[in-house]
C-alpha cells in the first residue's frame, strides 16, 4: 500500500539493502546525525529519485552550512555514545 507519508517513495526506493535483505530507509540513517548532515544525506539519497540538480544543491547548502558551522565553534557535532538499537520497519 502505497503511503507519502511515513514511505514516501523517493525515500524507499533506493537499492540499498541490511544482510537481513530488507530495505534500508533514508530516516534508518539520517535519523543518527546532526541537523544539517541528516538533512544533506537525505537531499543526497533521492537526488536521482525526486528533483536531481536541485536536490544536490540543496545538499550543497546544508554541507556550506556545517562547515561554517564548525568554523565558527571549531566543534563537530558529536553522535551518542551508546549504541543504537537495530529498527526494523
Amino acid at each position: 500500500m502505497y503511503d507519502p507519508v511515513n514511505h514516501p517513495v523517493h525515500y524507499t526506493s533506493s537499492p540499498a539493502h541490511c544482510e537481513c535483505g530488507a530495505r534500508i530507509e533514508c530516516i534508518q540513517i539520517t535519523e543518527h546525525l546532526g541537523f544539517c548532515i541528516g538533512n544533506a544525506i537525505k537531499y543526497l539519497w533521492r537526488a536521482d529519485m525526486k528533483n536531481g540538480v536541485q536536490d544536490l544543491r540543496k545538499a550543497e547548502w546544508y554541507i556550506r552550512r556545517e562547515i561554517e558551522r564548525r568554523e565558527v565553534t571549531s566543534q563537530p557535532e558529536q553522535l551518542p555514545t551508546e549504541d543504537y538499537p537495530s529498527q526494523n520497519r
